[in-house]
């Protein structure tokens, strides 16, 4: 299949207006199977250096040589199709596939907190990242040290030399009888040139109309040699890539801020004032305040300074005395001036991180007598991917504990660890830190309130943003040796090596003990932040560098021969074997081993180490029964040194009827191995931002019957509850089991009129044992009831609200172990059309991919069913980006004598604002927020390729993204990003891009 794919966007257009400029061959989408490709390319590379092609086709899916059968669907991306469609990385093409749906990783989600920070992954049939196996030149590939959630592994597709890439298949069908564990949504295998002559390369560079986004590309690429006249080719390449981070400021309106009051929603700024001009409740951002003793309210510290970062307010008369249905004080600890504001999307937020990548790549290639062929590659890439966020806790909860409770400056509730307590500063502040008196100390100069004796209760934030970095540094190398020997038998030696080194870096987190430290002795000037010199920061916040690695070495064989002749051509018999080992290490950022206090804030615990041999051996065998008939039949089985063991078999036919009609289908069972991060973890945490209205009325009573009223709950309850997420922790789970996986496929190809091609692919997968968090909603449930929390749950509560500090306090923490328990069903249509046809003048291409979900649903033990199309469950699965239900792209592509131009249209259906695994039931709205549709709309964009060929070997090209400059739809619900769906609407928060560059090639 011939399939690529873009998201942009009309904010100005309608839909209907797209359609209409699509109807027009202006704008189009792609298609589909392996074994049809439209003739032709948009933007080619210039015609002296040459890409050698003559080797038998690899074929993915299949350990035999020759031709693709099509048995099975297949999308290939071509680097010439990214071109036409004005995509810049491969990893952005995959993520762009129609196949691609539900937990996929994206960049964006790394300026967001991302477990696996730095990294993307692809996530075929909306089947989660660890279900879809990546492959470099039909080889696995290491794993990225981190693991998606802290729990899937996965291959990060930031890694792929974009220079150097010939094509990417597309497997959307089971393929463990291929390739072994974790193929159970399908493949994506990159595939490498094998040969270049000449100098070739390109200068890009690109921004988005709004002056944000901005990105560079360079490229180089040079060869020698002939594989048919002198028998080798050797090429090196290199490259460069950069994009710009963007910051939610930088985006317009209700994306850049807080205050959701022009749709309707709350002023989510900290101590915003709502419709009527009230106040709800006291939230505290980066500026200092205190209170005497343990009650009362609070004052800020500094007030000659005022407000650290954002505008002051004064609460009125009735904000200080208002109660709530209860008689209790709504704001018995608001200060009773200089209140301060912070907007923490538009100051902190991001959007993008800044992502940089370099790397370069060297081949060798030679003929080895007259039947074999010999290569040795080595690749290396660097990513490094930053973003600045909020500022650093003082007074919170420290993450999940591993060896100890966690530590809390918020409360000394027994379930924290011993010493913990509200933060407060002493009267008397000494070198020794302990039992401070006159005799051996001074006045605390940061305590008011000292000089009367009384100690003071602190709030607020480190006023440094934090900062996040992560390295990544891969190292890739692989040989291989295919060729015939005794005249009939058709070989294939290959071995892998390759290395990741990750280093993350972070600053401005607060270590715990040294806060406690300089509170003690009183070192840090909490009255004027900015006078701390750099060392007594550093101290405060000292940088964190955690190195973390995985490694993959594997060498694999294949012998095939034809063995007799039917009717429809010879029976290929296909064997070989594999052994790969892969190890992941990577340590805790934020290890408690030395105490619960010797640790930073914020930063997660979670890390694995681990490691295994697999030997595996598999056959396949292609019977052409008849010229209408081919039937393929393969198996493998792999051994894992953990003790688990599999067997996979696969059987796929396809029927020709006539020539103008195909028909095909396959069935195979599949399997997942548990990943080194669901074995062998420590302690995870995730977060799931809570709806209010899902928040027992019962429980919120306790703040006045308007925060119970399900109609006026999200302007009416205090901050405490609207901005709330509960951290679902997961612990070690080794005695896990593998997924079992069934799938199978059945589809059609035809070609009515020459050069035109329809395929429709359905696809059915069944994973059992699917490894996966027991559902919490139970014990959420249990809690908030104050019932017994049930058997294998564990609920932290989290600090009270300052501003009812003998209330019941929210959920902090729900512990759980990973278990072997669902049953997971995908099922859907892939519809591909390609086609072309030659006005004489001009030529016209046109490519069209559409993924129909029918359902994604988990089946639990006790029979009970959570569905996922259409909504935006599973929710906890995908950071709230749902699952759709609808998801296309339609490219056209007019070639005159020297110029081509192309359009995109790429489609994203919208969804319900539900979702079953958060307690509602499928299609209720029941975590829409009261002030948006239920129904979060379709995202339809556009985008305009032009190029234009100078000669034959210079290439300008324009693309135009997102050419209606359309916004994403609002969701205020998905937490993968602020008010809208990354996933859905990908780039197009950027509104119109451009980009313009010139290849050459000599």
């Amino acid at each position: 299949m011939i399939a690529f794919s873009m998201r942009t966007s009309l904010r100005r257009g309608t839909a209907l207006s797209a359609l209409a400029a699509a109807s027009t061959g202006l704008f189009a989408v792609p298609v589909s199977a392996q074994e049809v490709a439209p003739a032709g390319t948009t933007v080619p590379v210039p015609a002296t250096p040459a890409d050698d092609t003559s080797q038998d086709i690899i074929v993915t899916g299949s350990i035999l040589r020759g031709t693709d059968s099509g048995i099975s669907p297949v999308t290939t991306l071509t680097a010439e199709n990214l071109d036409a469609r004005g995509i810049n990385t491969v990893q952005d093409a995959i993520q762009l596939l129609s196949s691609n749906n539900g937990p996929a990783l994206t960049n964006s989600f790394t300026a967001n907190g991302a477990f696996a920070g730095g990294a993307s992954a692809v996530s075929l049939r909306g089947l989660s990242t660890s279900s879809t196996l990546v492959l470099f030149d039909g080889l696995r590939a290491a794993y990225y040290p981190l693991a998606d959630d802290g729990s899937r592994n996965f291959v990060d597709l930031n890694t792929i030399p974009d220079d150097i890439v010939e094509r990417v298949d597309v497997l959307r069908d089971g393929a463990s009888s291929s390739y072994g564990a974790d193929a159970i949504a399908g493949v994506v295998n990159i595939i490498t040139k094998r040969s270049f002559k000449g100098i070739g390369g390109r200068v890009e560079a690109g921004i988005s109309e709004d002056g944000v986004a901005a990105n560079q590309r360079l490229t180089l690429t040079a060869g020698t040699g002939d594989l048919d006249e002198q028998g080798y080719n050797a090429y090196i390449s290199g490259f460069y890539f950069r994009s710009e981070g963007v910051a939610n400021k930088d985006l317009p309106g209700i994306f850049a801020t807080d205050d959701q009051r022009s749709i309707g929603g709350p002023n989510g700024i900290l101590n915003g004032q709502n419709a009527a001009g009230e106040i709800n409740g006291f939230n505290v951002g980066s500026t200092f305040y205190v209170r005497p003793g343990t009650t009362g309210r609070y004052q800020i510290l500094n007030p000659t300074a005022g407000c650290y970062a954002g505008p002051s307010v004064t609460p009125t008369q009735a904000d200080l005395t208002r109660t709530n249905s209860n008689g209790q004080l709504v704001n018995g600890t608001l200060p009773v001036s200089n209140v301060c504001q912070e907007d923490l999307t538009y100051n902190y937020g991001n959007v993008t991180p800044d992502i940089e990548r370099f790397g370069g790549s060297a081949r060798f290639t030679a003929k080895v007598g007259d039947t074999s062929e010999a290569y040795l590659s080595v690749n290396f890439q660097q990513t490094r991917s930053s973003y600045y966020g909020l500022t650093g806790v003082i007074r919170g909860n420290a993450p999940t504990g591993i060896l100890f409770p966690q530590f809390s400056t918020s409360s000394g509730a027994a379930t924290f660890a011993p010493g913990s307590a509200v933060l407060t500063l002493p009267v008397y502040v000494c070198a020794a830190r302990v039992n401070c008196t006159a005799a051996n100390g001074t006045l605390n100069p940061n305590n008011p309130f000292a000089a009367s004796g009384q100690t003071a209760q602190i709030l607020g934030r480190n006023q440094e943003r934090t900062y996040n970095e992560t390295r990544s540094r891969v190292y890739r190398a692989a040989f291989g040796l295919n060729g015939t020997i005794f005249d009939d038998i058709d070989y294939n030696f290959s071995a892998t090596a390759m290395h990741t080194d990750l280093r993350r870096l972070q600053d401005g987190y607060v270590y715990i003990q040294n806060l406690l430290n300089v509170i003690a002795d009183g070192s840090y000037n909490f009255v004027n932040p900015g006078q701390n010199t750099q060392a007594v920061r550093d101290y405060l916040t000292p940088v964190n560098i955690t190195d973390t690695s995985s490694d993959l070495y594997q060498t694999q064989v294949t012998f095939s021969k034809e063995l007799f002749n039917l009717p429809g051509g010879p029976v290929q018999l296909g064997v070989g074997g594999s052994i790969f080992y892969e190890a992941v290490n990577a340590p805790s950022a934020n290890p408690d081993n030395n105490g619960p206090t010797q640790r930073y804030f914020t930063i997660n615990a979670f890390g694995t180490e681990g490691n295994r041999t697999v030997s595996s051996a598999f056959a396949e065998i292609q019977a052409p029964v008849f010229d209408q008939l081919d039937v393929n039949v393969s198996g493998r089985y792999d051994h894992y040194s953990t003790g688990q063991s599999n067997f996979s078999p696969k059987v796929g036919a396809r029927f020709t009827p006539i020539r103008q009609l195909s028909v095909r289908g396959t069935w195979s069972r599949g399997f997942r191995i548990p990943s080194f991060a669901e074995a062998n973890a420590l302690p995870t945490t995730g977060y799931v931002s809570q709806s209010i209205t899902n928040v027992p009325a019962s429980f919120r009573a306790q703040y006045g019957a308007a925060c119970a009223d399900d109609a006026t709950a999200a302007t009416a309850c205090p901050t405490y509850l609207t901005s709330y997420s509960i951290g679902s922790t997961t612990l070690a789970s080794p005695n896990l089991q593998p997924e079992k996986s069934r799938s199978y496929t059945a589809g059609i190809q035809f070609s009515p009129v020459p050069n035109f091609t329809f395929t429709a692919d359905y696809f059915n997968i069944k994973k059992t044992g699917a490894i996966t968090s027991p559902s919490n909603a139970a014990a959420i449930a249990a809690y908030y009831a104050g019932q017994p929390i049930p058997a294998g749950f564990n609920v932290i509560p989290d600090a009270p609200d300052v501003n009812l500090q003998n209330g019941r306090p929210r959920i902090g923490f729900v512990e759980s172990q990973l278990i072997n328990s669902d049953t997971i069903f995908s099922e859907g249509i892939d519809f591909g059309l390609t086609g072309r046809v030659d006005f004489g003048g001009f030529q016209w291409r046109t490519a069209a991919n559409v993924s129909w979900l029918i359902e994604l649903s988990t089946t639990f033990p006790d029979g009970t069913k959570e569905t996922y199309v259409d909504t935006l469950g599973n929710f906890n699965l995908t950071a709230g980006n749902g699952t759709f239900r609808w998801r296309g792209n339609w490219s056209n592509t007019f070639s005159f004598d020297k110029v081509d131009v192309t359009g995109t249209v790429n489609y994203v259906s919208g969804y319900d604002l539900s979702a079953e695994d958060q307690g509602g039931d499928y299609g209720d709205c029941s975590l829409n927020p009261g002030y948006v549709d239920c129904r979060v709309k379709s995202y339809l964009t556009a985008d305009l390729n032009v190029s234009f060929n100078v000669n034959d070997n210079v290439t300008f090209y324009v693309n135009a993204l997102n050419v209606f400059d359309r916004l994403p739809p609002i969701d205020p619900v998905t937490y993968g990003a602020h008010l809208y769906n990354p996933v859905q609407g990908g780039n197009g928060i950027f509104g119109r891009s451009f980009r313009a560059g010139a290849k050459f090639g000599f």
